[in-house]
């Protein structure tokens, strides 16, 4: 299995679409409305892909050259040297170590190229896949959280905190 991170393109358009519209992940995130292909495209057009100047750093997780997901850094804290981790992976790659290795990849990336101190994520708590995979990554799970993630239905549910210490 041989996993990469890479800058937006373009044609990574439908990737994005998927993701970003998929009514399931909107409880890790904070989608309320699906957005149209083109707000996509003008978002991949603008972005500089420049963590310091956009606040946040957006990659696509690929399998050769087939991408299969997207990993980004957000809630940048520049005093205090750390952001937040979020990953998503197209439902038929989940759960087998794609997760994993895209964030082995970007704790490199981050080293090398971003310096920072500490990377964090929030992860729901029946999120098995995303929970097993901060884990072999290296996160220490932290606190939970308690009634942090609003569902659909309008219940609350549990978050665990893990932090990744560089």
């Amino acid at each position: 299995m041989d996993c990469q991170l890479r800058a937006l393109e373009p044609a990574d358009v439908d990737l994005l679409y998927a993701i970003e519209n998929d009514e399931a992940l909107w409880v890790c995130g904070g989608n309320t409305a699906p957005y149209s292909k083109y707000a996509l495209l003008q978002y991949i057009t603008t972005n500089l892909n420049d963590f310091y100047q956009d606040g946040q750093l957006r990659l696509v997780v690929c399998e050769g050259d087939v991408a299969i997901g997207l990993v980004d850094l957000f809630n940048h804290n520049a005093k205090h040297q750390r952001a937040e981790v979020g990953i998503a992976i197209l439902p038929q790659f989940r759960g087998k170590g794609y997760g994993v290795k895209a964030l082995l990849e970007l704790e490199q990336y981050v080293r090398q190229h971003l310096h920072l101190h500490q990377l964090y994520a929030v992860t729901a708590i029946d999120n098995a896949i995303g929970l097993k995979a901060f884990r072999k990554a290296g996160y220490e799970s932290g606190t939970t959280l308690k009634e942090w993630v609003s569902l659909p239905n309008g219940a609350y549910q549990d978050a665990v905190v893990w932090q990744r210490k560089l």
